[in-house]
């Protein structure tokens, strides 16, 4: 079983977590990697599109559409 994460997509928080919960519906496993509170925690400053959702590279075909939709429609 392969268990490499890949980024499928980054942004603010809000949309990122709005799309976790698209994959959810979809048995579909993801990770978030938040470096703008990694680095409020270190002392740094971070862009505050530096949210990352992350999902099993197995998983990218059956993920793949659904990130595409969102996509489209948070940029319409």
């Amino acid at each position: 079983m392969e268990t490499e994460h890949i980024t499928v997509f980054s942004g603010s928080s809000i949309i990122v977590k709005g799309l976790q919960n698209r994959l959810d519906d979809h048995n579909i496993g993801s990770i978030t990697k938040d470096r703008v509170e990694s680095a409020r925690l270190a002392g740094f400053g971070s862009d505050r599109n530096a949210v990352e959702l992350l999902i099993l590279k197995s998983d990218i075909e059956k993920a793949q559409p659904i990130v595409d939709s969102y996509k489209e429609e948070i940029n319409s």
